[in-house]
């Protein structure tokens, strides 16, 4: 297990690129922002937005959302500064929201004056599929994932809206590639591609259940040539720039409603409480997880130091908030000890060692992240 030399993100992540100087591809491509002319990039993003722009008052994009600051960005930038009529799309979950997350969920259809539709999935359903892959994959909310990109793909095509617009593409900008396009249409074929139908099939889900994850047809695309981008192409994606910029909006954090263990900030995944658990399981399968995530991106934008980030990392990277893994228990209906016996198995041994019973990086691990 290595750690980027400049922002301290592992190369246990999933695709990660490190270069011969143990740099992650992460910050090789944030350093590629300097050359980039972000007023021509902008000029494109009004020219995308005028060849699909209607005079008739109908919808001329959709937005997948969630209702996060990102969502606010979106939807600012695409009604506020291009003048566009988005619709919004999206695909629930059943777990307890937050009092900030409600609101802001609300706030985005009420200040922007758009258009709002809300799927959500069977609960019942919903509660089955999530166990089924906490339980076998360490990845609860692999149904529910697929089923954001398949929904709004298919919802645009429904109302015949072909523009479809994304947030940050997270390959380029999290360092597992260095090809940066604006099209995000690569991406959603191959998370298309991705979706093992008979996985869920041979686990007692009916044909009927998984209708919310089935790909359009090859004949609906092509009658109606949707085309997702991403927004992080003509915009410098910055959570802190759109928290500045979102508040003057109305969005609202956590500050004064929740202080999350294994975080450092209070204002990015704050909608679902239980979802908090989803992103810490990345920790027994890869050492790390959110804290390291915020860190490494704040060292990258400069509003970090490299210590500051490696103690933040020692102090809140192991840790589950314990509301966000009761109210995931309680959803889903295990016991603390049915919760953690099933947590046991994801444990990576090459880089884990249990000391008195506590699962904890090796020495040889620890050591080389205080090294950097």
């Amino acid at each position: 297990m290595r750690y980027c030399a400049k922002c301290l993100m592992p190369d246990t992540r999933p695709g990660s690129i490190f270069d011969d100087k143990g740099v992650c591809q992460a910050c090789i491509n944030y350093e590629k922002r300097k050359t980039i002319d972000w007023e021509e990039r902008r000029k494109q993003l009004r020219k995308l937005c005028d060849k699909y722009r209607r005079e008739d008052g109908y919808y001329d994009c959709v937005i997948p959302v969630s209702g996060g600051k990102d969502s606010h960005f979106l939807v600012y930038t695409m009604k506020e500064e291009m003048g566009m009529n988005p619709l919004l799309i999206t695909v629930g979950d059943p777990f307890t929201k937050t009092e900030a997350g409600l609101r802001n969920y609300r706030n985005l259809g009420d200040t922007f004056g758009c258009d709002h539709i809300l799927f959500d999935l069977s609960i019942d359903l919903f509660r089955r599929v999530t166990r089924i892959a906490f339980e076998e994959l360490g990845n609860p909310l692999r149904f529910v994932e697929a089923a954001i990109y398949t929904v709004p793909i298919k919802m645009a095509i429904q109302f015949g809206i072909p523009l479809i617009v994304y947030g940050e593409n997270s390959a380029y900008e999290y360092g597992t590639t260095d090809r940066e396009s604006y099209s995000a249409m690569e991406t959603i074929s191959r998370i298309f591609k991705s979706i093992d139908m008979d996985f869920w099939l041979q686990r007692g889900i009916s044909r009927k259940e998984v209708n919310a994850i089935i790909p359009p047809t090859k004949e609906k695309l092509e009658e109606v040539q949707p085309e997702p981008i991403f927004m992080s192409y003509f915009s410098p994606w910055s959570s802190t720039t759109h928290l500045g910029i979102v508040k003057r909006y109305g969005f609202r954090d956590l500050a004064h409603e929740w202080k999350r263990e294994g975080c450092i900030e209070d204002f990015e995944q704050i909608d679902s409480v239980a979802y908090m658990v989803h992103l810490w399981l990345k920790y027994p399968k890869f050492g790390f997880q959110r804290t390291s995530d915020i860190a490494s991106r704040r060292v990258r934008e400069g509003t970090l130091s490299l210590s500051e980030a490696k103690k933040l990392i020692m102090e809140h990277d192991h840790k589950l908030d314990q509301r966000a893994m009761d109210d995931f228990i309680n959803f889903l209906r295990y016991t603390p000890k049915q919760f953690w016996d099933i947590i046991e198995k994801f444990w990576n041994r090459d880089i884990f060692e249990k000391v008195e019973g506590v699962w904890r990086l090796k020495k040889s691990i620890y050591e080389e992240f205080m090294k950097i």
